[in-house]
């Protein structure tokens, strides 16, 4: 099975420790957003996980902890766009997220880390232009260090559009002028372009349109090819593969703008208030009367020989 800990909050920036504790003990307890009174119980045991994806914008507090988290397998995508604190409130300085990422990938390997730039909207400030310049200066930084990309351009949900209200659908030709720039600067350091639920569109220009998360990913992270269950194959705009999330939405300290995991940041202050680093739950407690119910869990190597 996969662990992931970065669909719903960014586990390693802000609760990097409540992490590590769970580690220690072996196990954590997740409540289903979609009905709270669910609570499952995931084991976070070596033999049974395969991998534990994490997706973060600050990797920096938990590089403390790689040597400690070694015993699992890993995969790290880390975000960094060229937008200031005017859009993305409380994420470090871009200069040392680029640092810190070169000190990950260095410790566990560059099969085992990529690099996202999204979600991609065009304004103003952050014109066409400027997306284009800054991601070949990132490129010239993050060379060598990562073989891969992904893209994606911002989706207007409800909840973005009011907490970034200027925020604009990027155009067809927008999509496809930055697909081609990113896809002939990405060759020349050596990093392939992926987009991330786009569809094909950018496909003829370059893009692997195919997934971020895909089964391939994690074998090559892994060395291992993986048995992975049909309902667990991928996502239903790509070839991505459904982990297990252990996070809770409106927990993520960033603030970015464009958000779709935080509701308002009343609830992210309230829910941050609830957060005990020893609680088995990321926020609060187990109430009385709930019932925890306990994860089938089977690792999905299929322990045949590798050729990774």
């Amino acid at each position: 099975m996969i662990i992931n800990t970065g669909m719903r909050t960014d586990i390693p920036a802000f609760y990097s420790e409540w992490f590590m504790n769970r580690i220690r003990e072996g196990y954590v307890l997740v409540r289903n957003p979609y009905r709270q009174d669910w609570i499952t119980r995931y084991e976070l045991d070596p033999e049974i996980v395969d991998c534990i994806a994490f997706c973060t914008k600050n990797p920096a507090p938990m590089l403390k902890h790689i040597d400690e988290l070694k015993r699992f397998h890993q995969y790290w995508f880390v975000t960094i766009t060229p937008y200031g604190n005017d859009v993305e409130l409380n994420v470090p300085p871009k200069e040392q997220v680029m640092q810190d990422f070169i000190t990950l990938s260095e410790d566990v390997g560059i099969n085992c880390i990529g690099w996202r730039y999204d979600p991609i909207f065009i304004d103003s400030t952050y014109t066409l232009e400027r997306h284009i310049s800054d991601f070949e200066t990132m490129c010239r930084t993050l060379s060598g260090y990562t073989e891969v990309c992904v893209i994606s351009f911002i989706d207007l949900y409800e909840k973005v559009k009011r907490n970034f209200q200027h925020a604009r659908t990027v155009t067809a030709q927008e999509r496809i002028d930055i697909g081609k720039a990113f896809v002939e600067i990405g060759k020349s350091y050596g990093i392939t372009i992926k987009a991330c639920a786009e569809g094909n569109d950018l496909a003829p220009y370059g893009v692997d349109c195919n997934g971020c998360m895909t089964q391939e990913t994690f074998e090559a992270a892994i060395g291992s090819s993986l048995d992975i269950p049909k309902k667990k194959s991928q996502r239903a705009e790509c070839s991505c593969v459904l982990g297990t999330d252990i996070g809770a939405y409106d927990t993520c300290g960033h603030l970015c703008k464009y958000c779709y995991a935080n509701y308002n940041r009343e609830n992210v202050r309230r829910n941050i208030r609830q957060h005990d680093p020893k609680s088995p739950f990321l926020v609060g407690t187990l109430c009385e009367g709930e019932v925890i119910h306990k994860a089938e869990l089977v690792s999905w190597i299929n322990n045949q020989l590798s050729f990774f």
